[in-house]
């Protein structure tokens, strides 16, 4: 970054007050959003690029971000997602040979705006005690007057549809055509390497926008529905919830992840809530109750499924994966349907690979739908 930017302040303010000066890094600017925290230790390009951080400001717990520069591969969408971003250390030298671009240029290019060396630790503590709140950032507004006045115009995340804004726009299609495992995918803010791990596994997808008509998704004469992750509040989702009623009830096999797990789980009469300060990182423990085995899991959400009336559906419903830090649902499956979901990302990229188990239990459950 430039001598005179590294010299530049950016400054913070918190929903709760907490009012913080820090240096500049990326675009001058403005931004704003629910603050949450990641404690991936690496990963942050596939991070800034997931569309389930729509409207979200990052603050990351890795000390250092910036270090191995950017490269296009590593996107997981066409362009960063996040708002802005908060972290401790950030520089533009970069160790890694193979990378296109050091992360300040990049920032400018996609006009995120950043604030870096200040006390992170502290504010990952009080979001932790305190919950999920929305934030500012800014090198425009000085004054923690000025930028109360930016937050106050801030909408909440709950009640907030987002996955529309940041589904494909047209339809498109990946895979081989000849192949008979042909999957519907709902792009609610889907992530590349999820439809990478269906095509690898021999699926031709044809990716639709968030708020296509059942009608239409049935025309393509799918063997699977996939429904994918995204941001936003599931409740405020009626649109998608109609459409999965209609999956459900042509007895195709249908999983969902994230976003898509709290859409089946609604679709099932199962309410959803806001969770206190969600789950996002890449060492979530999560205990699979079909097999007994543990999983360390990525993950990326701040809303829930409500397990007790998940338990209170227990005819219908079975819980499949529970997280072994809270105990929150993290997996369900129909007992009168073919259809299952998760609440992480089994696809991981960053993150283990431990779940990716799943892709294989889909299609096989396709193939044998078929038979």
């Amino acid at each position: 970054m430039s001598s005179t930017q590294a010299e530049n302040k950016a400054y913070l303010l918190l929903a709760d007050g907490t009012f913080i000066v820090g240096k500049a890094a990326g675009k001058e600017g403005t931004a704003t959003g629910e603050i949450c925290f990641n404690t991936g230790m690496t990963g942050y390009q596939e991070v800034f690029t997931d569309p389930s951080y729509y409207g979200q400001v990052l603050l990351t717990t890795n000390a250092h971000i910036g270090n191995y520069g950017t490269k296009d591969e590593d996107q997981e969408s066409e362009k960063v997602q996040i708002s802005g971003l908060i972290c401790k250390n950030f520089t533009n030298a970069y160790s890694r040979n193979l990378a296109d671009d050091a992360i300040n240029d990049y920032f400018i290019k996609e006009n995120i705006v950043c604030i870096h060396s200040i006390d992170t630790r502290m504010i990952v503590r009080s979001v932790r005690d305190k919950g999920a709140m929305n934030c500012v950032i800014s090198t425009e507004h000085t004054t923690k007057e000025e930028l109360q006045k930016v937050l106050d115009k801030v909408p909440s995340m709950e009640g907030l549809e987002l996955a529309s804004k940041v589904s494909t726009p047209d339809i498109y299609e990946l895979g081989d055509k000849e192949s008979p495992i042909r999957i519907a995918v709902l792009d609610f803010g889907t992530k590349r390497n999820i439809l990478n791990c269906l095509v690898q596994r021999g699926a031709y997808l044809k990716v639709f926008p968030a708020k296509t008509t059942f009608d239409s998704l049935k025309e393509f004469q799918p063997t699977g529905y996939f429904l994918s992750n995204g941001p936003g509040d599931p409740g405020a989702m009626d649109y998608a919830v109609a459409t999965v009623k209609e999956i459900l009830k042509t007895g195709v096999p249908l999983f969902g992840i994230c976003l898509g797990h709290q859409l089946l789980a609604r679709a099932l009469d199962v309410p959803t809530y806001k969770m206190h300060h969600g789950h996002r990182g890449i060492n979530h423990p999560v205990k699979n109750i079909i097999s007994g085995f543990c999983e360390i899991t990525t993950q990326n959400h701040g809303f829930g499924v409500d397990p007790d009336v998940v338990r209170e559906k227990s005819d219908l419903i079975d819980i499949t994966h529970v997280n072994l830090n809270d105990e929150t649902v993290e997996g369900i499956r129909t007992k009168d349907k073919k259809a299952f979901s998760v609440q992480y990302h089994p696809e991981a990229n960053p993150g283990p690979h431990d779940s990716r188990y799943l892709f294989d239990n889909f299609i096989n459950l396709i193939k044998e739908n078929l038979n």
